[in-house]
């Protein structure tokens, strides 16, 4: 198991359109997808896309509302109501390779590999066994890099 790239940084948020409009209007970002409700996880997504280095794609801002309280990202929410940084998402080439690496290591993986926001296979680590972030693992998208 290799770290690979940070994909994007996870962040729960009661209200999708505020947070748009904050990144759009206080942080100055330019390229924000529309956003679109990813029905398996009881969420609506989009994505902050930053400016990346030499040509690459940056770390995306992955904003997400959820669409009932009692999802994962709702309950969350309930906790922690003005939203904030949910998880880290980080890339790996085989999904599968991976969820056994951590799971050899002890660590929890919470469910099996399932399509995420980016229509690519992720899975997530609990983060009592990852410093106290969650942290999602995805395979990176083939169209990447």
């Amino acid at each position: 198991m290799k770290l690979g790239r940070l994909n994007h940084v996870g962040v729960a948020t009661p209200d999708i359109d505020a947070s748009i409009a904050f990144y759009r209007d206080v942080m100055g970002a330019s390229d924000i997808t529309e956003p679109f409700v990813l029905e398996s996880q009881q969420v609506r997504v989009c994505f902050v896309n930053t400016p990346g280095q030499n040509g690459t794609a940056g770390t995306q801002i992955e904003l997400i509302q959820p669409t009932s309280p009692d999802s994962a990202v709702g309950k969350w929410l309930a906790a922690n109501p003005l939203g904030g940084q949910h998880h880290l998402c980080y890339e790996v080439p085989d999904i599968h390779a991976a969820k056994a690496w951590f799971e050899s290591q002890g660590k929890r993986v919470l469910g099996e590999p399932r399509i995420g926001a980016h229509g690519t296979l992720i899975f997530f680590v609990h983060p009592k066994d990852m410093g106290g972030q969650l942290t999602e693992i995805m395979e990176t998208p083939k169209e990447a890099h």
